[in-house]
C-alpha cells in the first residue's frame, strides 16, 4: 500500500493560502519525516483545518 503525503507546498495549495502566510500558522506535527522534510496526510491536515477557530471547530475569538 502506498502513503501519499503532502510537502508545505501542498498543505499550503490544499488550504488555498500562500506558502508564506502557512509559515505563520502552527501545524500539527507532521505524520512523516523524510530527511529534513516534513509530510502530513491529507486526512491530517483537513482534522487540523476543521478544529480550528472559524473553520467549523472552535468559534472565533471576540
Amino acid at each position: 500500500m502506498d502513503n501519499h503525503y503532502l510537502s508545505f507546498s501542498q498543505v499550503a495549495e490544499l488550504l488555498g493560502v500562500p506558502t508564506g502566510s502557512l509559515s505563520g500558522y502552527k501545524l500539527p506535527e507532521p505524520d512523516v519525516w523524510v530527511g529534513r522534510t516534513r509530510g502530513w496526510s491529507k486526512s491530517t491536515i483537513e482534522k487540523w483545518n476543521a478544529g480550528r477557530p472559524g473553520h467549523g471547530g472552535r468559534p472565533r475569538k471576540k
